[in-house]
């Protein structure tokens, strides 16, 4: 009886692995038409974060990502790439606007998704659009390692003296989510050996979306009634957010010419996509109201992204494919 439950947990996992860049389009929209479970699964906010954390850090091939540092200047390039370019895009837009015009929460939101490391789901994504994920998975691993020191001091830096923030409490919460998912994943390493965590795929997929979902009802606590009380309020965070990813996407790949297409598109998705979460969990109670409704809608991106830009991913992994057999 136990062995047929799990069968048919993992066959479950396995079809929504399948339909990875639908399910996490329709995540976001069940998230929001279930306004009534937010309030109870926002909880689960730092737990998904860590599941996240460490399913990433259990599916790194430490091989490939050794291979890459033999040869490091591409490997550092796109590190630098994806910290500096939206702290530079959005810190440019500070300084245009000027501080004291955005709203507070509104700059912390900002600070944060500048600050965050790359969204764990970019190497998923890449794995569902059919791309050679080694380049994508080496730099959300390494800016996601670097991420308890270097994001707490670029928040404080673009936030600036209008958003108190206590760095040091911050830095010390994301190392016990980083270093508690490095450790979580190295035991599931050793356990099942990487031979079966490959032959999973579908169901680690599968389980990333199951995540995903529950991240969304979470996340989306408040959304519905800020966009009935305030529509146009939540059309400007939602236009920012959208903003960043678009212009991250597009400057990544007009800009890093020394990458293969696919690796510019995927550079490029983790430049605009950016894990707030893990600094709004880390934060805890410590997040205003406005820049946790700025968080939320930020997800819209990063959900439906992946089934936004699946033609246009289809259209270059096939030219790549003719071009290397040609």
């Amino acid at each position: 009886m136990t062995m047929r439950i799990a069968a048919s947990l993992a066959a479950g996992l396995a079809w929504l692995g399948r339909y990875g860049t639908q399910g996490f389009a329709l995540s976001i929209f069940l998230g929001l038409a279930l306004p009534q479970f937010s309030a109870a699964a926002r909880p689960l906010l730092p737990v998904t974060i860590f599941c996240f954390t460490t399913i990433v850090f259990m599916r790194a091939d430490l091989r490939i990502i050794a291979g890459l540092l033999r040869s490091p200047r591409r490997l550092i390039l796109t590190c630098l790439w994806m910290v500096a370019a939206p702290v530079v895009l959005i810190g440019g837009a500070f300084l245009l606007v000027g501080r004291d015009a955005i709203d507070p929460g509104l700059l912390l939101g900002l600070a944060i998704l500048a600050a965050a490391p790359p969204i764990m789901s970019s190497p998923a994504v890449a794995i569902l659009y059919g791309f050679e994920p080694s380049l994508i998975i080496a730099g959300v691993i390494i800016t996601t390692v670097a991420s308890p020191i270097v994001a707490p001091m670029l928040v404080e830096v673009l936030a600036g003296a209008a958003v108190p923030l206590d760095r040091w409490v911050l830095t010390m919460r994301l190392l016990l989510f980083v270093g508690g998912g490095m450790a979580a994943a190295s035991f599931l390493r050793w356990a099942l050996g990487m031979a079966r965590i490959k032959a999973m795929k579908a169901n680690l997929d599968g389980f990333g979306v199951l995540m995903y979902f529950v991240f969304a009802i979470a996340a989306m606590d408040g959304v519905t009634q800020a966009a009935f009380d305030n529509p146009f309020r939540v059309g400007g965070f939602l236009a920012c957010a959208f903003a960043v990813s678009i212009v991250g996407l597009l400057l990544s790949y007009g800009a890093l010419r020394f990458l293969r297409r696919s690796e510019r598109f995927m550079v490029g998705y983790g430049a605009g996509q950016r894990n707030m979460g893990m600094i709004v969990a880390a934060l805890g109670a410590g997040v205003p109201p406005s820049t946790f409704l700025f968080f939320a809608l930020a997800q819209f991106p990063i959900y439906l992204m992946p089934w936004i830009l699946s033609s246009f991913a289809g259209r270059i992994r096939r030219e790549e494919a003719a071009a290397d057999g040609a």
